[in-house]
């Protein structure tokens, strides 16, 4: 079976599946950083960074740090600093080619999420980075993006997942340890599993800083 054969191809096809959105769900954009969006931005240790290079292919990353470590610079803007990471730079790199990310900002206990959505830059200007608080290292760059599009996006999704019900976490062997999965992935025959738990372990132990 091809997946992708019967593809909807047009917007008009959707629309015959869909109902139209209420007034309600456009008008919650309110297009700025005002007191309630900063409120959440400043509770929320994790947000997701949506990007795409200039030929399409999509990625999304995990951000943390404490609480507020992603600074809004005023009623436009916002900045999140780089932190300690694998080097890639996917992100970054796709924010330089296109100028656009998504955000989503998540708050530990709560169903309702933060989406800010707007054209992006990375920067290493001094003026940015002495506002914003380092993750570890003192940043390289920052992420700043224009909040294009502000709403709170609806709790849906966190409620049915029951994600912060600790009763439907998995437990023990139902989920392949993070050594596990690395080694799968990294498809090295010569290495072991010994290696890689230790290799992780230095790792969050001396690199997460």
């Amino acid at each position: 079976m091809d997946p992708f054969a019967g593809a909807v191809q047009t917007t008009e096809q959707l629309a015959e599946l869909y109902e139209p959105a209420t007034a309600r769900a456009w008008s919650k954009d309110v297009g700025t950083l005002d007191a309630a969006a900063r409120a959440l931005v400043a509770a929320a240790p994790l947000v997701l960074v949506g990007t795409h290079d200039d030929e399409g292919r999509c990625d999304v990353t995990p951000r943390g740090g404490p609480a507020g470590f992603v600074t809004v610079l005023d009623d436009d803007h916002l900045a999140i600093p780089d932190a300690t990471g694998n080097r890639r730079l996917d992100t970054i790199t796709n924010v330089v080619a296109t100028g656009r990310a998504g955000l989503l900002f998540v708050i530990p206990g709560r169903d309702q999420t933060l989406r800010v959505n707007g054209r992006a830059c990375v920067t290493a200007a001094p003026e940015v980075l002495d506002r914003v608080g380092a993750v570890g290292k003192p940043p390289r760059t920052a992420i700043v993006v224009r909040a294009d599009e502000v709403y709170a996006h609806c709790p849906k999704a966190f409620i049915r997942s029951h994600l912060w019900d600790p009763a439907t976490w998995p437990h023990g062997a139902a989920v392949p340890s993070p050594a596990e999965v690395m080694l799968a992935h990294l498809r090295d025959p010569q290495r072991t599993l010994a290696e890689e738990e230790e290799y992780l372990a230095e790792a969050l132990r001396t690199r997460l800083a």
